[in-house]
């Protein structure tokens, strides 16, 4: 009788082990690139208020990350990164240089309904990069205090075709060109207790390379997230 219990009782068990049912895998690979041939957002206006986009830029997106070297460049902003954004942690591990110009790294991305544009700065080789308008606060994240600036943009590009829309800027004090996580989550919670809030809609999210100001240079990033 002792051993028909043993043997129940482990073929219990291991009915248990088998039908408990397999973790979730989520795959959050990035998944889209924005480059000089993406169509939503095809000429950017660069930061003297005109339509520039002269010099050379040779970007090379992969398939966790993207490589791109630059010279003489109007304007231009190029990366990698998610279809749609989120609260995601992004972690990225590259470098940049730059030789001329104002060049600066950034989570870049979109919001509709209403239509936002915003920037995560991490590198301005200027010290300020897109930060323009009104500062509005700050942020904590990530080992850094970042300055919180809106700025309204009138009848300018955007992915919804020329129209007037609101910048959200989070420009990092201690800029980092090469590695590091970046929390997004705590800019979009640090926005809304600004009164910065951003659209219903999450559009595309990126970790973006951007220059102006005949730029020079070169970044070259793998990036993952969490």
């Amino acid at each position: 009788m002792r051993a028909f219990t043993y043997f129940a009782l482990a073929t219990t068990a291991l009915s248990a082990v088998f039908a408990a049912p397999a973790p979730e895998i989520v795959d959050d690979s990035p998944d889209f690139v924005i480059g000089p041939a993406t169509t939503d957002l095809a000429r950017r206006q660069d930061y003297n208020q005109n339509y520039q986009t002269s010099g050379n830029v040779n970007f090379q997106p992969g398939s966790s990350g993207y490589s791109v070297s630059f010279s003489g460049a109007g304007d231009f902003v190029v990366g990698k990164g998610w279809k749609k954004g989120t609260t995601r942690t992004i972690s990225f591990d590259g470098s940049t240089s730059r030789s001329a110009g104002t060049v600066l790294v950034s989570v870049y991305g979109w919001t509709r309904n209403p239509l936002v544009e915003y920037y995560i700065t991490e590198y301005a080789s200027d010290g300020k990069g897109s930060a323009q308008g009104t500062k509005v606060g700050t942020v904590e994240s990530d080992g850094s205090v970042y300055d919180v600036w809106k700025h309204t943009q009138v009848n300018q590009p955007s992915i919804e075709g020329t129209a007037t829309f609101t910048q959200y800027i989070s420009q990092r004090r201690s800029s980092r060109p090469g590695s590091g996580s970046i929390t997004t989550k705590n800019h979009f919670d640090g926005w809304a207790a600004l009164g910065l809030q951003l659209g219903s809609t999450m559009d595309y999210q990126v970790l973006a390379t951007e220059g102006w100001g005949s730029a020079g240079g070169s970044s070259k990033y793998t990036l993952s997230s969490s």
